[in-house]
């Protein structure tokens, strides 16, 4: 059995699902595209070719082997797109949450079930049809899950909407004992420089008490000003509306002081040296273009 654990973003990584580029499938169309960022690629003819994918992800393998992580990769399905894994599900604490994700993705659920087969049954749970909730939107951060979200009328019109406040008030029920913060997301389904898809697209914590933030993202300044109180002004690594288009508060923490970031991240990677982190650089930017990036492409089982 796994005994699942996840309390926050940067513990020690004893266990892992990474997502796979393999038999990815055809280049969407136009019409196919889930976000403004692949749409953009796809017009211009620079959509990612399977080959370089799957290399990019082997290079994150290649990192996992290194520090002793135990690595599971979903079943192959055929021509279809399986990269990014932090949408299917998420651990809180000891319990895993299925997503009720984009009708067109339920299949990836199905090629991780070998996984969930793994855990103990009473601690896997799927929320009500009504209830949207994606993984690049929950956030640990020890006595705190802070959750992005669109709390727009029309909510329903934004294929980049992905958690509505019914998947807030779900998580807030499930863990009474938690603080549970929602931030309201900018979104936009035709301009990528101006939409959080997740909330990983404009926050994440790093080691015990720093972070990277993009301010614009957020459509309430008091939800910033929150994360900046939280955290303090000092703690914070503030990304460009550049930065936060090529997702550079997306990456991933093997370990408090161990951070896997993309090699042209040059601004962040210097950052976060000079506050004394190993930074494991590889190369991500093909993946990046359908609006993922590392810890998008990740599912944490445990974590110490």
């Amino acid at each position: 059995m796994l005994q699942l654990n996840v309390k926050n973003e940067t513990s020690r990584l004893r266990a892992v699902v990474l997502g796979s580029a393999v038999n990815n499938g055809p280049i969407p169309t136009a019409d196919e595209a889930y976000d403004p960022k692949s749409l953009e690629h796809i017009l211009a003819g620079t959509y990612p070719v399977e080959e370089d994918m799957v290399n990019e992800m082997e290079a994150f393998n290649k990192v996992f082997q290194k520090y002793d992580v135990k690595v599971f990769r979903p079943e192959m399905i055929e021509n279809y797109n399986q990269i990014f894994t932090r949408d299917i599900g998420f651990v809180i604490d000891d319990v895993f949450i299925k997503a009720n994700i984009l009708p067109d993705r339920n299949r990836e659920l199905d090629a991780i079930q070998y996984v969930i087969d793994q855990i103990n049954p009473i601690k896997v749970v799927r929320p009500p049809e009504d209830v949207h909730i994606e993984g690049g939107d929950v956030m640990l951060w020890n006595d705190y899950i802070f959750i992005g979200t669109y709390k727009g009328s029309d909510y329903k019109d934004y294929i980049t909407a992905r958690t509505n406040m019914q998947g807030v008030q779900y998580i807030k029920d499930l863990f009474p004992h938690k603080i549970v913060k929602e931030f309201d997301l900018v979104k936009s389904k035709l301009e990528a420089r101006d939409n959080a898809l997740h909330l990983d697209c404009c926050f994440q914590p790093v080691g015990t008490n720093k972070g990277i933030i993009y301010k614009s993202g957020f459509r309430e300044e008091a939800d910033y000003v929150f994360l900046v109180k939280l955290f303090g002004k000092e703690n914070l690594f503030h990304i460009t509306r550049d930065e936060m288009y090529h997702m550079n508060s997306n990456v991933f923490s093997i370990a408090p002081d161990v951070v896997v970031s993309e090699k042209n991240f040059t601004r962040l990677n210097n950052w976060l040296r000079e506050q004394g982190f190993t930074v494991e650089e590889i190369p991500y930017a093909e993946i990046a273009k359908q609006e993922g990036l590392l810890r998008c492409s990740t599912l944490p089982l445990i974590r110490d």
